[in-house]
């Protein structure tokens, strides 16, 4: 998908936001869909089965939403863990649908044989929303660092590592669930540049399936059995003319790296020794929400098996 850039419609263009445009965005923000209805039921459809744990509480003026995780009811310290996260950008449905629906489905085949720790919908604000960003105009997933103030992190960041902390180091696989859609690059970069001051610079959305590996441990084995996994479900994303995906040039099929500690992404909180993020594309005319859902799934059991397979 190209597109043409025009002038977004808060801020004056080169100059960052202040309170009076964050206000200004904010006011702009409406409920769409519901936390409570859509997520919460299902988290507690799953009480009888699993550990639920509220491990913190967003209060947004008048809007509180609990933080919500799911642990395996077996839980054995001689076990490795499985850390699977969704919803860290709110407005990716599948990353928060296919969480719960790999928790219903397919938890149970891994009992006793892993520790299962699943945070579906890391922001529930912008879940609502359906946005990139939490009330105070923060990516959650650019917040993922240690040397954060509070007033600088995003609470649901925080919180989401004071969850973690105490297994960080224990964590044999972490797989984050992501898309990217169309908004991409018609709301969420041009508001990015706006809220910054910067020129936006139009890119193009690529047309299926594709994970994102640490530049800094990469595991190239891993990540290509989760494509060839995925791709029995949907379609994996191709490199554009320059040899990349979304900008960064493929190191596999369907395979980008990003530093994931330095820019703060969810998926650097562990020192687990595998590491991916997903990203579907569900405003693509070849796949369905379905689809995209069960991508999700079948990448979270793909790269359990080949974690417990070569650990």
């Amino acid at each position: 998908m190209n597109t043409v850039p025009t002038p977004y419609p808060i801020g004056t263009p080169g100059v960052p936001w202040g309170e009076v445009e964050r206000a200004d965005w904010l006011s702009r923000q409406n409920r769409r869909r519901s936390y409570e209805s859509e997520v919460m039921s299902v988290i507690d459809s799953l009480r009888f089965r699993f550990d639920i744990e509220e491990y913190g509480r967003l209060d947004y003026g008048l809007d509180r939403y609990p933080m919500m995780a799911i642990r395996s009811g077996d839980w054995d310290d001689n076990l490795p863990i499985i850390l699977v996260t969704g919803g860290v950008h709110g407005y990716e449905t599948s990353g928060v649908y296919g969480a719960l629906q790999f928790v219903d489905q397919h938890a149970a085949a891994y009992s006793g044989r892993v520790n299962l720790l699943v945070a579906p919908c890391v922001s529930p604000w912008a879940y609502e929303r359906i946005h990139r960003w939490n009330p105070n105009a923060a990516d959650p997933n650019r917040s993922f660092h240690d040397s954060l103030s509070p007033e600088e992190s995003a609470e649901e960041s925080a919180a989401l590592m004071r969850l973690v902390a105490p297994i960080r180091d224990r964590v044999l696989m972490h797989i984050d669930l992501h898309e990217t859609t169309d908004t991409d690059e018609t709301e969420f970069r041009p508001a990015l540049a706006a809220r910054d001051g910067k020129a936006f610079e139009p890119g193009m959305i690529p047309d299926g399936f594709y994970l994102v590996d640490d530049s800094e441990n990469p595991q190239p084995d891993f990540q290509q059995a989760v494509i060839e996994a995925v791709e029995q479900v949907t379609h994996i994303a191709p490199a554009d003319s320059k040899g990349e995906i979304i900008g960064s040039p493929i190191a596999a099929r369907g395979v980008i790296l990003y530093p994931l500690k330095q820019l703060g992404l969810c998926a650097s909180i562990t020192s687990a020794p595998y590491r991916t993020t997903t990203e579907v594309y569900p405003d693509s005319p070849s796949a369905t929400p379905e689809q995209c859902n069960r991508a999700q799934v079948v990448a979270v059991c793909a790269a359990i098996d080949y974690a417990l397979a070569h650990r």
